[in-house]
């Protein structure tokens, strides 16, 4: 039975604790994660997300402060963001980016009057219209996969997955861009209805709840056309690596203040399991990251970098917050991105 080891924190961990903190949303952990250089639209995402800092400390001088230079940014930079992109997707962005210029005004209001509530609603929908215009960016896949993994299922893109699950309704994205054989792994064997019916093989509270041993003797998924054992190599991507690196974790590479590109950073990552003895025997199981980042912060889970992270739940967290060893799948299908999975190379 191949299981997730979940090594004590050392050390070393504490090393490779980032700087400044980390970020924990998984909307802006996808967003963070697309394979584009957005230049002035990321700028202003990215000033966005660190207004959560006064939130916390419900600074709201700070907060009317930044919202009003991102509006500057946006009205300032509004025709460089526009020629990035295609001609034919202009007028769209036009509308999103309108759009985020209404949000930012509600923000700013909010701000001024003190109230959270809206000042975070609003900050969501003008996130989400970044993003939304962002993906837009992506051009051809940005990397070629190892020829010798080319019998592999690949994901080349992104597929957004429903968990369906004894306590309630999971949705998760799962990453293509930077995770394909694990991400095409995963979405292959929903679309075979393997996760259907399995329980929670192992929970472990606040930490790791683990699903997709398969009932019978084996201990992965069997080719029903070959009855051979389908294993998925160790796949983590590094910011500014062209392609992930293959079964090879952070120790190995001496890449200790390393943090990959889809980080164990949010409640609800999505992990890919292998054995204590190997890097590359994980077949079919896959765990829910349940630590809280506060509890956990990122560098100290030694997760990072000894397990390729694939995907977050973005809905449902209730029911993730519900879900012990009792419990299990009852379904998993595609809601979208189906297209985008490959049988092989």
């Amino acid at each position: 039975m191949v299981v997730l080891l979940l090594a004590p924190i050392g050390a070393r961990a504490q090393a490779a604790l980032p700087r400044g903190n980390a970020v924990t949303d998984p909307a802006a952990l996808l967003r963070n994660a697309l394979p584009i250089d957005a230049g002035d639209l990321q700028e202003l995402q990215h000033r966005l997300e660190a207004t959560s800092d006064d939130l916390r400390a419900k600074r709201w001088t700070g907060l009317t402060a930044s919202t009003r230079r991102c509006q500057s940014l946006l009205t300032s930079k509004r025709a460089a963001i526009l020629g990035r992109f295609p001609e034919s997707d202009q007028a769209r962005v036009a509308a999103q980016l309108d759009d985020v210029d209404q949000q930012l005004q509600a923000m700013a209001a909010a701000a001024e009057q003190q109230q959270r509530d809206p000042f975070v609603a609003a900050r969501r929908d003008a996130l989400a219209a970044i993003g939304d215009a962002e993906a837009l960016l992506v051009g051809p896949y940005p990397f070629q996969i190892p020829s010798e993994f080319a019998a592999l299922p690949r994901l080349l893109g992104r597929a957004t997955v429903l968990l369906s699950t004894t306590k309630g309704d999971l949705t998760v994205v799962v990453d293509g861009y930077n995770a394909p054989l694990t991400a095409g792994a995963f979405v292959d064997l929903v679309q075979r209805h393997f996760y259907d019916a399995l329980p929670f093989n192992r929970a472990e509270d606040f930490y790791v709840l683990q699903t997709g041993d398969p009932k019978g003797p084996a201990e992965g998924f069997l080719d029903p056309a070959t009855k051979a054992g389908r294993t998925v190599p160790l796949e983590i991507r590094v910011p500014g690596q062209e392609q992930p690196y293959y079964n090879q974790t952070f120790e190995d590479l001496g890449l200790f203040k390393a943090e990959p590109v889809l980080p164990f950073n949010a409640k609800g990552t999505l992990g890919w399991a292998h054995s204590d003895e190997a890097l590359d025997d994980g077949s079919s199981q896959f765990f829910l990251f349940l630590s809280e980042p506060e509890l956990t912060p990122a560098g100290l889970n030694l997760i990072d970098g000894r397990y390729a992270a694939f995907g977050y739940v973005v809905e449902g967290f209730d029911v993730l917050n519900d879900l012990t060893a009792e419990d299990g799948i009852v379904s998993a299908r595609v809601l979208d991105g189906a297209d985008n999975l490959q049988a092989h190379a």
